[in-house]
């Protein structure tokens, strides 16, 4: 255990989201190297498996739940130094996860042509994304029981064990993909199927090194199994802290859904360029991400030792950090956007979508960074339901109009754009001010 309540914040920021930092750029280089093998099946896939992925934010949304509330509610213990408390959290979560994986498992394999035949541009993409789907749905569903272990450890101050493991994982997809895919080697290439596969069996592998970990290593948790038995009143505490979260990765699949949904009028080519502009962009983001993730833990342990001012400050100095870092990341972007998307499809109007929508999504990054701090923020008060708020916000205000103008004659893909532009940043200012009230609410007032 880290105790994250004494010492310099900036330091514990930058060392918690060094490995943070690590782990998320390789997951981001997977995602990036499946779609440069798939390219080379052609735009249906590479739109097919951009598509099908966007269902990982569906899982993202329900894994959050259970991530946040043990992440939240393992931290305040530790700041109460109650080691008992935090163990019980751990286990409930676990077990919880467990169920819910195999639950995601056989609703996933059961709707997956259903799902992609309500976004896709054509039946190549509609097959492509189901196949892919298809094999990457047990990936998706481990994913319950080890982001519940990594955010309890997390809580704990340990990020360091938990993201070497998610990175050889991500290294083992990495080393998969090629052979999968393309068949290098085998000589059998199984196209997306490989992709969906590859990820799949590097989870397993995953779970395995988690599961060595904590049975050779000293941990402030433990597993215990007379606690893995369910205790609603335990799951009632973990939903109350991650249900709003788990709301807000939701919306964000709604988002994403709708983004597509507005493209598919435009043909594959379009949902491919967008498909690969994302996963550019995201990679982009990943340095204010990791701070972001890494601000959670020291804000929970403070708020539970009841330390207040340092709560605030944590607020302050890592908000002039997170600016500078997307303030960076956007003028990166904004510089020769064509070529970060060459290297995955040589498809002219595919690249010619995805340097409009890096040119123009670019220009939210600085408020977005404003917004991933403040959801990191209220994850540490163990309050996330102001960053709902602020995110169906914006979905109201995104959704509405984009539907209402995909219907119109003249309707433009850069009118997508314009709109997420204008709507991520009254998202950020939203997400402000209700974190101020949120600290005026819950936080005593500062002696003067």
């Amino acid at each position: 255990m880290k105790d994250l309540t004494q010492g310099s914040i900036v330091s514990h920021v930058l060392t918690m989201a060094a490995p943070i930092f690590v782990g998320i750029v390789i997951t981001m280089l997977c995602q990036l190297i499946d779609l440069y093998f798939v390219a080379g099946v052609g735009d249906a896939a590479i739109a097919g498996v951009g598509a099908a992925g966007n269902a990982g934010f569906l899982i993202n949304a329900f894994t959050q739940v259970l991530s946040v509330g043990t992440g939240a509610l393992v931290s305040h213990a530790v700041g109460r130094k109650d080691p008992a408390d935090a163990n019980l959290v751990f286990n409930q979560s676990l077990g919880l996860s467990v169920l819910w994986g195999t639950c995601a498992l056989a609703a996933g394999c059961m709707l997956a042509r259903s799902y992609m035949r309500s976004l896709a541009a054509d039946e190549a993409t509609i097959e492509a994304g189901t196949t892919y789907l298809l094999w990457f749905m047990p990936a998706l569903a481990l994913q319950f029981p080890l982001l519940a272990v990594f955010a309890a450890l997390r809580g704990t101050g340990i990020v360091a064990p938990t993201m070497a493991i998610q990175a050889l994982t991500m290294l083992i997809n990495i080393a998969l993909a090629p052979v999968l895919i393309a068949g290098w080697g085998t000589g059998r290439a199984l196209g997306v199927a490989g992709a969906g596969l590859s990820t799949s069996l590097a989870m397993v592998l995953g779970a395995v090194m988690l599961w060595i970990y904590f049975r050779w290593s000293k941990n402030y948790l433990a597993l215990d199994p007379a606690q893995l038995r369910p205790r609603l009143v335990q799951w009632k505490r973990i939903l109350r802290v991650g249900l709003p979260a788990g709301g807000e990765f939701a919306i964000l699949f709604i988002y994403m859904a709708v983004i597509y949904y507005a493209l598919r009028d435009f043909g594959a080519a379009a949902q491919a360029g967008f498909g690969i502009g994302t996963r550019v962009l995201g990679l982009i983001q990943v340095p204010a991400m990791a701070i972001a993730f890494a601000t959670g833990p020291i804000v929970g342990q403070n708020f539970g030792a009841g330390n207040s001012a340092r709560v605030r400050q944590t607020f302050r100095q890592v908000l002039w950090l997170e600016a500078a870092i997307m303030l960076a990341a956007t003028i990166f972007a904004q510089w020769q956007p064509e070529l970060l998307l060459k290297a995955f499809t040589g498809d002219r109007e595919t690249i010619g979508v995805g340097t409009m929508f890096l040119t123009m999504v670019s220009l939210n990054l600085v408020a977005q960074g404003m917004i991933f701090l403040c959801s990191s923020i209220f994850q540490g008060l163990g309050h996330t339901t102001p960053q709902l708020i602020s995110s169906t916000a914006r979905l109201v205000t995104y959704v509405v109009p984009i539907v209402w103008l995909s219907a119109r004659p003249g309707f433009r893909i850069e009118q997508i754009w314009y709109l997420s532009i204008a709507t991520t940043t009254l998202q950020a200012l939203l997400s402000l001010w209700l974190l101020r009230l949120e600290f005026s609410r819950r936080l005593p007032p500062i002696a003067a």
